[in-house]
C-alpha cells in the first residue's frame, strides 16, 4: 500500500523582507551572472540620477574601491530621515530595507524617475555583505549600516569588521551640505563563479547618462587597481552630443543633427490604492530625440527612458521608426522624380540606413517587461512619439530652410532602396546555384543529415586537429562541422570585396546559404544554430572576436535571433584516485583550484599535476561530446549584441587605426600585470 503524499498550508513557503531577493536574486536584478552585479551599480546611481532629473542635484560620483566595494555619492537632497507614520521606521531604513518603498509610486517626489518600483536599493543591501548610507539633510549627518539587510554598526572598515545589531538612524555630526553617500560590498555567494563587475560598463553608463542629463556633471574614480585614475562626463549638448559620440568616425554627416522636442497625451487603466483597476488616468509624456543621417550603411537607435538604456527599445522605438517611415515615404510622394513609375517605396531598413539617432521618453510610472528595464510596454508612448516625430519631419521636409537638405536624405532613402531590391535580385538567382538547390558545398564540410533547422547546428571548428575528435564525438543526424584555418580575416578593417574574398569567410556564408549584410534572409539559413567551437585559450578568444564581428557586421539576424553561441570547452580534467575515481571538469584556474580543495577536504586523492587542455584536439570524441557537444551536459553562452559590441570595441581598440588608444590600454595593462605570473 503507497502511503499518501498529503499537501497542505503548512507545506507552504512565505518568503518575507529581503530574504525573497536572496532566494531568487535573478527576479530582481536580471541575472546572476556580471551582468547582475553591474546591475547593483545601476540601480543606485539612477537614484542619485533622479534628484539631478528632477533639479536637485548637481554632481554624482562613483569611486570603484580596491576592496571591491562600489560608491555613489550625489549632492541632491538626501533620503528623506523622518519617520514614516505607518511602519515607524526611518525614511532612510524603510527604503534600504522594504521591497516596494520608495517616493516614485505617484507622489510629489519625482515627476519621471529612473526608479519606478522600490525594488533597486533594498535589493542590492539584500546582497551585500555590508551596506553603508550617509545622508546629509537639514543641517544633519546621518548615517546607517547594514549586514546582509540588518540594520546596526561595524567597529571598522569593510565587511569582516565586527558587527553589532542596531537599530535606527544615527545623527552623527552638522554640515551644511546635502546629498546622499552609499557603499556596498556585493556578496559573491549570490552570483556566478568568476562573475564581477565590469568598469567598461560602468564607464559607459555614467556616458550615457551625463548625455542624457546635461545639467549633471558625472565623475568616475577608479582605484580598483590601488592607485585613483578620475574620468568625469558633463555634455552640456546633450543629445547632439550623444550622436556625434555615437556615429561611426570613418562617415561624413549628410544632415546636421535635428533635435525633436514635444510632449503628449496619453491614457492608461490605473488601479486605487486598493489595487482596483478604475477608469483610465491622463498622462503626459514628454520626448526628445536626436538624429542625423551619415553616408555610411550602418545604423544605430538608441532608446531611453528616464534616462534608463532600453536595450530591446520598446514602444518609444516603435512609435519612432513608425513616424519616420511614414514621414518619409510621404515626403518621396509629395517630390516629383525621385520614385520612377511602379517602383516599389522604400522600407523601414532604407530609411534607418546611415541614420544615428537617440530616443529618450520621460513617462510618469512607465511600464517595463522586467525590472532590469530592457524594453519599454506602455503602450500609449507609441502614438506619443509618432505624433511628435511625423509634426516634425513632415515640417523638416518641406520647410523651405531645411528643405534642400531633406532632399538629400530622400535621395539617399531611394538610392537604398533601389540597391537592396537589385542586391535581392541577384540573390536570387544565385541561390539556384546555392547548397539550397544542390550546389557542391566546400568540400571541408562535414555536413549533417538533418534538413530542417529544428535540432540542427554547425559547429564552426579551430583546425583540423579538433575536426578530427569533432567528428568522431559528434551526432551526424543534427551535427554538422566546418573546420577554419586559423584566424579569419579581421572585417572590422576589411573592404566588403576583401572580406567576400576571403576563402574561410566566404565558406562560412555558402555553407550558411542565407546571404550577407543587407540581403540577409535568416528564414533561408540552413541551421538552427550556429556554434563558434575554438580553443579556450587566449588565439581562441581572438579566434571568437573576429568570428562574433563577422557576424555582427554581415550576419547581424544570426544574433539578434539568438542563434548564435560559443562552446565554453573545459580547461582542466580533475580525477581522483582510488576503488571508485571520479572525473570533474573546470573552466578556470580558479575553479580547478576549489574543486581540488573540496575533493582533498573530502578526503579523496587527486592525481596531480592536474592536466590541462592545450586545445580541443587534445580531447579525446568522449571527452568532447560530454564538455562540449553533448547539449544535456555541455555549456554553451548566447552570444547577444552586447558581445557583438564589445568584440567589435575590442578590434578597434588593439587592431584599429587609431594608435594613442590602443598605447594607453598597453600601458594600462602593463601595469597591472602581476610580474610572478611573467617569471613562470
Amino acid at each position: 500500500m503507497t502511503a499518501e503524499i498529503l499537501y497542505g498550508a503548512d507545506d507552504l513557503t512565505h518568503l518575507e523582507g529581503l530574504e525573497a531577493v536572496r532566494k531568487r536574486p535573478g527576479m530582481y536584478i536580471g541575472s546572476t551572472d556580471s551582468r547582475g552585479i553591474n546591475h547593483l551599480f545601476t540601480e543606485v546611481v539612477d537614484n542619485s540620477t533622479d534628484e539631478g532629473v528632477a533639479g536637485h542635484a548637481t554632481r554624482v560620483v562613483v569611486t570603484l574601491h580596491a576592496d571591491g566595494s562600489v560608491q555613489v555619492d550625489d549632492d541632491g537632497r538626501g533620503i528623506p530621515t523622518g519617520t514614516h507614520a505607518k511602519s515607524g521606521l526611518s525614511g532612510v531604513e524603510l527604503v534600504l530595507t522594504r521591497l516596494h518603498a520608495g517616493g516614485k509610486f505617484g507622489g510629489s517626489g519625482y515627476k519621471t524617475s529612473g526608479g519606478l518600483h522600490g525594488v533597486g536599493a533594498s535589493a542590492v543591501n539584500a546582497l551585500s555583505h555590508r551596506f553603508d548610507v550617509v545622508v546629509m539633510r537639514e543641517g544633519k549627518k546621518h548615517e546607517m549600516s547594514f549586514a546582509h539587510g540588518v540594520p546596526g554598526t561595524f567597529d571598522g572598515p569593510g565587511p569582516k569588521a565586527a558587527f553589532t545589531r542596531q537599530s535606527g538612524l544615527r545623527v552623527t555630526g552638522r554640515t551644511k551640505r546635502t546629498g546622499t553617500s552609499i557603499r556596498y560590498w556585493y556578496d559573491a555567494r549570490y552570483f556566478e563563479n568568476g562573475a564581477k563587475l565590469d568598469v567598461e560598463a560602468v564607464r559607459a553608463k555614467l556616458r550615457n547618462t551625463a548625455f542624457l542629463v546635461p545639467g549633471v556633471t558625472y565623475v568616475l574614480r577608479d582605484a580598483t587597481d590601488g592607485a585613483i585614475a578620475e574620468e568625469t562626463f558633463h555634455f552640456p549638448g546633450g543629445l547632439a552630443d550623444m550622436v556625434d559620440f555615437l556615429a561611426p568616425s570613418n562617415e561624413k554627416a549628410v544632415t546636421g543633427t535635428l533635435l525633436i522636442k514635444g510632449t503628449g497625451i496619453y491614457h492608461e487603466n490605473a488601479a486605487d490604492e486598493n489595487g482596483v483597476m478604475r477608469s483610465k488616468v491622463e498622462r503626459q509624456a514628454e520626448v526628445e530625440i536626436a538624429l542625423r543621417w551619415g553616408t555610411g550603411y550602418e545604423r544605430t537607435v538608441e532608446c531611453f527612458t528616464n534616462t534608463i538604456r532600453n536595450m530591446h527599445g520598446g514602444t518609444h522605438r516603435r512609435g519612432f521608426e513608425r513616424a519616420a517611415l511614414k514621414a518619409v515615404q510621404e515626403a518621396i510622394g509629395r517630390t516629383r522624380g525621385l520614385l520612377k513609375p511602379k517602383e516599389d517605396p522604400p522600407t523601414l531598413d532604407d530609411v534607418l540606413e546611415g541614420m544615428t539617432a537617440v530616443v529618450h521618453a520621460r513617462v510618469p510610472e512607465p511600464q517595463f517587461t522586467s525590472q532590469t528595464k530592457d524594453e519599454l510596454s506602455t503602450a500609449g508612448i507609441t502614438k506619443v512619439v509618432l505624433g511628435i516625430v511625423e509634426k516634425h519631419l513632415k515640417a523638416w521636409t518641406e520647410d523651405r530652410r531645411t528643405k534642400s537638405e531633406a532632399k538629400v536624405v530622400l535621395q539617399k532613402v531611394v538610392d537604398a532602396s533601389r540597391v537592396r531590391l537589385t542586391q535581392k535580385q541577384q540573390k536570387d538567382a544565385a541561390r539556384r546555384k546555392t547548397a539550397l538547390e544542390g550546389a557542391a558545398m566546400p568540400p571541408k564540410l562535414v555536413d549533417c543529415r538533418t534538413t530542417g533547422i529544428a535540432r540542427s547546428e554547425l559547429f564552426l571548428v579551430e583546425g583540423d586537429s579538433a575536426l578530427g575528435s569533432a567528428r568522431m564525438a559528434r551526432v551526424s543526424e543534427y551535427q554538422a562541422l566546418l573546420p577554419l584555418r586559423g584566424k579569419i580575416l579581421n572585417v572590422q578593417k576589411a573592404s566588403l570585396a576583401d572580406t567576400l574574398r576571403n576563402v574561410e569567410i566566404a565558406s562560412i556564408v555558402q555553407v550558411l546559404g542565407a546571404g550577407t549584410g543587407r540581403t540577409f534572409d535568416l528564414a533561408a539559413m540552413r541551421y538552427g544554430r550556429v556554434i563558434l567551437m575554438a580553443d579556450a585559450d587566449v588565439d581562441g578568444s581572438h579566434i571568437r572576436t573576429l568570428l562574433i564581428t563577422l557576424f555582427a557586421k554581415y550576419m547581424r539576424p544570426v544574433i539578434e535571433d539568438g542563434r548564435l553561441y560559443a562552446a565554453m570547452p573545459p580547461l582542466h580534467k580533475v580525477v581522483t584516485k582510488g576503488r571508485n575515481p571520479e572525473t570533474h571538469f573546470t573552466f578556470t584556474q580558479r575553479e580547478m583550484e576549489q574543486r581540488v580543495a573540496r575533493l582533498e577536504k573530502a578526503g579523496k586523492t587527486v592525481v596531480k599535476p592536474v592536466p590541462r587542455f592545450k586545445g580541443l584536439g587534445e580531447m579525446d570524441a568522449e571527452e568532447l561530446w560530454e564538455t562540449t557537444m553533448n547539449p544535456a551536459t555541455r555549456s554553451v553562452r548566447r552570444i547577444t549584441m552586447d558581445d557583438a559590441e564589445a568584440a567589435e570595441a575590442a578590434l578597434e581598440l588593439l587592431m584599429g587605426e587609431k594608435v594613442e588608444p590602443r598605447r594607453a590600454w598597453l600601458v594600462e595593462s602593463a601595469a597591472r600585470v602581476d610580474q610572478s605570473a611573467i617569471d613562470v
